[in-house]
């Protein structure tokens, strides 16, 4: 099989099959959803989906990446940047980003949520290592950024899946706390072995 051109601006096409892509995970199970009902929904042929995806897991996988980095970009105003408040957008971002949707097909959400979580993740690493660029050395990067990312997304998943009761913004202040102090001590070589 031939390379795929991989164009970074969002066609009509693509879009069309991404909403009719949404409208059937609202509906149905992940697994029994068809190439064929993507195309039915997009109203394009097959040989248009695959110019554009190989299947329908590159497709969720597409969105997803999309999904968490642009939830970020949104919250964080494209600034990276380690300070109180971007940590606290980020738990808010990773709370949008796990918003509980409003899909008929519970069962096809909760079967995707590993995977969201894995690219949200991914998301907070890469911007996590971006901010503490000459906070912390590599050593340092590499050990706490992985600790950091978990951290602010599973403050943001119990809110979002309500297992807490406290506000998302409660929430957001109180991870930005423990992570800013954190850092402050790290910087400042106040652990004591």
């Amino acid at each position: 099989m031939g390379t795929k051109v991989r164009n970074i601006r969002m066609t009509p096409t693509k879009q069309s099959l991404i909403n009719a892509f949404v409208s059937l995970v609202n509906k149905k199970d992940f697994d029994k959803i068809l190439i064929a009902d993507i195309t039915n929904g997009a109203q394009v042929n097959r040989a248009t989906f695959y110019a554009h995806f190989n299947d329908k897991y590159e497709l969720l996988d597409y969105m997803i990446n999309d999904s968490a980095s642009t939830v970020i970009e949104k919250r964080t105003l494209g600034v990276v940047k380690f300070d109180q408040n971007n940590i606290i957008q980020l738990v808010l971002a990773v709370c949008d980003f796990h918003q509980p949707p409003n899909i008929q097909c519970r069962r096809s959400y909760l079967s995707l949520a590993p995977l969201l979580k894995e690219k949200m993740i991914i998301e907070l690493k890469k911007y996590m290592l971006r901010s503490l660029d000459n906070i912390l050395t590599e050593i340092e990067k590499n050990f706490y950024v992985s600790i950091y990312a978990n951290i602010i997304h599973e403050a943001g998943y119990l809110w979002a899946s309500g297992d807490t009761s406290f506000h998302k913004e409660e929430v957001a202040m109180k991870v930005s706390l423990l992570i800013t102090e954190d850092i402050s001590r790290i910087s400042m070589n106040d652990i004591r072995i």
